[in-house]
């Protein structure tokens, strides 16, 4: 099955779900599955969930929906035992067989206390979901790979790449590491807002809890952006490069961009000013449906 027939074109990417499971879920309510069977019902063919879900996450979505497929981007490889994952992972499989995508990554050394050696630390994780009793095929999975090495362990030993936070550019740079066959589904931030310096605004207040992250930043100058570049919230030239940012017509060419790199599929997180944690950008999501037939 192509990458796009199993993903279609265009996803969503939120953390709201999650957050609004997180502790005993209290602030989870009917409003969020149903907001997953809307996505669906638009045609969106995939939602990946943030804030480093768990399987469990992933699950809820699956059953307030019928079809679309749900990932996680990322589950965090220091908050879970392989051998857990690959028997919720086998549940979930289960009981909505085709429809779930393990997404996991190495998070951050300034959100995990065990970060240590992120390669080598992915590759026993690998290691463990294919020794379980019942083992995480290698299209069953996919990498939140950003650097040269880790693009190169998605494509040995996963269905792909689910890189976030970059360029076109970097697409294209995933692209060729990965080769012709991988899934290249990269985050795509959008801000829409027709006012150019607002929707800058908006972007560079959401984007700077991301520049305190050295994962982030490092791939950010590998890619040719500079220290000033990163500084306050990021200079106009790195939001227009890893935002979409005006009105529809705006999103769809910076989407376009994303597609002629290489990209598959491409998972677009709506931002949006004063959003909480838990905000579920429905009006952005309708509109960026529009998308999907281009």
């Amino acid at each position: 099955m192509a990458q796009r027939d199993r993903f279609g074109r265009i996803g969503v990417w939120s953390s709201a779900w999650t957050n609004a499971l997180a502790g005993d879920g209290a602030a989870y309510t009917a409003a969020y599955d149903d907001a997953a069977a809307e996505l669906e019902s638009l045609g969106y063919g995939a939602i990946w969930l943030g804030a480093s879900p768990s399987v469990g996450h992933a699950e809820r979505l699956l059953r307030a929906t019928s079809g679309i497929t749900v990932a996680t981007g990322i589950l965090s490889i220091w908050e879970h035992t392989p051998a857990d994952v690959a028997a919720q992972r086998a549940a979930v499989e289960a009981a909505h067989p085709g429809r779930f995508l393990l997404g996991i990554g190495v998070s951050h050394s300034a959100l995990a206390e065990e970060y240590a050696r992120p390669y080598s630390a992915m590759r026993d994780f690998l290691d463990g979901l294919d020794a379980a009793p019942q083992p995480v095929p290698a299209q069953g999975r996919a990498l939140a790979a950003l650097g040269p090495k880790m693009l190169e362990l998605a494509r040995d030993r996963s269905a792909g790449a689910h890189p976030y936070l970059v360029t076109a550019e970097h697409t294209a740079q995933a692209r060729a590491a990965l080769g012709g066959d991988a899934l290249l589904a990269p985050e795509l931030k959008v801000v829409l807002d027709g006012d150019l310096a607002r929707a800058r605004g908006t972007a560079r207040d959401y984007l700077a809890r991301y520049l305190a992250l050295p994962n982030y930043t490092a791939n950010l100058l590998r890619s040719g952006f500079t220290e000033d570049d990163l500084a306050d919230g990021g200079s106009d030239r790195l939001l227009d490069a890893v935002y979409a940012l005006g009105d529809e017509d705006a999103v769809v060419r910076k989407v376009e961009e994303f597609f002629a790199a290489g990209a598959d599929h491409v998972a677009l997180q709506a931002v949006t000013e004063g959003a909480t944690a838990t905000t579920l950008p429905l009006p952005e999501w309708r509109r960026l449906a529009a998308l999907i037939k281009h």
